[in-house]
């Protein structure tokens, strides 16, 4: 099949969003910013830690620095470290509460695997 000027390009896939927030997480994040985190944003990054290579790194700044992704789901912004992008790339972040934790969780899709103990992934 052969391609002349005069046929369009086919049509590009969308991408799915970087990340999406479930209900749960953005309850949780309403409440941090409403009080001690007024003012502030959660930027959410990947960085080099544990036995199997990523750790989900969460960090509060007052500010978007000009490479951040900003993404608002359910009312709520957060800002996305770009050199993470391609890691979390489909992932749904989540407030879970159970008998001894609390605090966020990550699924994405990309991840291959990860180690014994939760702290740490590999794509």
């Amino acid at each position: 099949m052969s391609v002349t000027a005069n046929t369009p390009p086919p049509p590009r896939r969308s991408l799915p969003p970087v990340m999406s927030l479930t209900d749960g997480a953005a309850d949780r994040l309403r409440g941090l910013y409403a009080r001690g985190e007024h003012g502030k944003l959660l930027r959410i990054g990947v960085k080099t830690k544990g036995c199997s290579g990523l750790s989900y790194d969460l960090s509060w700044t007052e500010e978007a620095a000009p490479t951040d992704e900003v993404i608002t789901d359910k009312g709520v912004t957060v800002l996305i470290d770009r050199k993470a992008t391609l890691f979390l790339i489909g992932t749904v972040m989540d407030y879970e509460v159970k008998a001894m934790t609390a605090g966020f969780t990550f699924t994405n899709p990309n991840e291959k695997g990860r180690c014994g103990c939760g702290e740490s992934f590999h794509v």
